[in-house]
């Protein structure tokens, strides 16, 4: 019997397969091979080209940019190996996902968990066709790591809320179209006074100013409330139920930089493939250091285990409900990862690692430099590793503060 149940899952599985080289032959456009999903970066929004919007079009009519989500609101309704075999038939032929950003990282998950079935219907469908862009209204400038200090103030007008306050590092806000912010409902009480609103960033009275970093980019802003109206049907939850909404995309948003941050993604090719090109090969085709060959070795050991332990975390989690408290570790973990790979690199290139701008560097090795500086924030934002190393004592290993 487990036999030919076996042999159908795996009729299925082929039949799915041939069903997604078919969708990838029509659609996919050759000219896209090798590249990233440019629309959905923390660096912000490129002009979109033909073959990318044609592209984002077809796996968005599909729902496969969000392949495991309901298809009652437009994501794939794949199952876990279907959603595995769309993603080896991709990384075959160089095709990347267009459809992502703060939407698909954060917010439509935790939105199918705690949104009304109203919210859900509207929100969603344009998140999983690409449609539209979110940013994330969460820190303030006293309130940081001690984000439950917070004083954004909601306050409830009858029909709408009036919320004046600030918030900073928020990623993406100049080109947002939507904000998942934690307001302040409730002075008397830190954590049972926070909810979760939904703000229009066009909304008379929404403001944002770029901040520029280290790096040159600009990739998060302040933004500024002033008596901006927002409907109380953009209240996610009850009121008071904020923090623990917050929390949870925030498990949401850790499990998805545990990966290792934008400074991997923007080097592109492998840490050895990079050796090779800057330190050469010797007649095996080896590394020509032995040294630097066997740190590369202990570190792609690390990594690779890593993203194993981390598959399997993230598919036991989702089995029992959703993400957890183990996000942290992963979080932790493999941001602290994906700098040492940054560092590496660049001190594999060596001269040509000390690039800012002008001639006799490559756009790769530009791009290097400033995703190695930019990648410095990510044991930062999402929650400091500092904060990490206090959610996994408490709630993962299960120990207690002593007064």
């Amino acid at each position: 019997m487990a036999t030919q149940v076996d042999s159908a899952a795996a009729s299925e599985g082929d039949a799915f397969r041939e069903e997604v080289r078919q969708f990838l032959a029509e659609n996919f456009p050759a000219e896209l091979k090798g590249k990233n999903n440019a629309l959905a970066s923390v660096e912000g929004p490129t002009e979109e080209s033909d073959a990318q919007r044609q592209w984002r079009e077809a796996m968005g009519a599909r729902g496969w940019g969000t392949p495991t989500w309901p298809k009652e609101y437009g994501g794939g309704g794949l199952t876990k190996p279907q959603a595995r075999i769309l993603d080896q038939e991709m990384a075959k032929i160089g095709a990347f996902n267009p459809i992502g950003g703060m939407g698909v990282m954060m917010f439509g998950p935790t939105l199918l968990e705690y949104g009304s079935e109203e919210q859900k219907k509207e929100h969603i469908p344009p998140i999983c066709r690409g449609e539209i862009r979110w940013c994330q209204g969460y820190s303030e400038p006293n309130a940081g790591s001690d984000l439950a200090n917070l004083q954004t103030m909601a306050e409830d007008k009858g029909e709408h809320y009036l919320v004046n306050g600030q918030k900073t590092w928020t990623s993406g806000g100049q080109w947002a179209d939507k904000c998942f912010c934690l307001v302040r409902t409730d002075r008397s009480d830190k954590h049972k006074g926070i909810s979760f609103l939904l703000i229009d960033m066009d909304t008379p009275g929404v403001e944002v100013r770029p901040i520029t970093m280290i790096s040159g980019a600009s990739p998060f802003c302040e933004t500024f409330f002033t008596d901006v109206k927002v409907p109380k049907e953009n209240l996610v939850g009850e009121e008071g139920n904020g923090w623990t909404i917050g929390k949870r995309l925030l498990q949401h948003e850790r499990t998805n930089l545990s990966g290792g941050g934008s400074m991997a993604r923007l080097m592109g090719a492998s840490i050895a493939d990079v050796a090779k090109h800057y330190v050469g090969t010797d007649a095996d085709g080896r590394i020509d250091d032995p040294v630097l060959r066997d740190r590369i070795a202990d570190f792609e050991i690390r990594w690779n285990s890593f993203l194993l332990t981390a598959r399997r975390a993230v598919e036991e989690s989702k089995a029992q409900g959703g993400v957890s408290e183990i996000s942290s570790v992963l979080k932790k973990l493999g941001t602290k990862l994906g700098q040492e790979r940054a560092e590496m690199a660049i001190e594999i290139m060596g001269l040509q690692g000390l690039g800012w701008e002008g001639e006799g560097f490559t756009d790769k090795e530009l791009a290097g430099v400033r995703g190695w500086l930019f990648g410095k924030a990510t044991t930062i934002y999402g929650g400091s590793t500092e904060i990490q190393n206090n959610i996994i004592a408490k709630r993962v290993l299960g120990m207690l503060d002593h007064q």
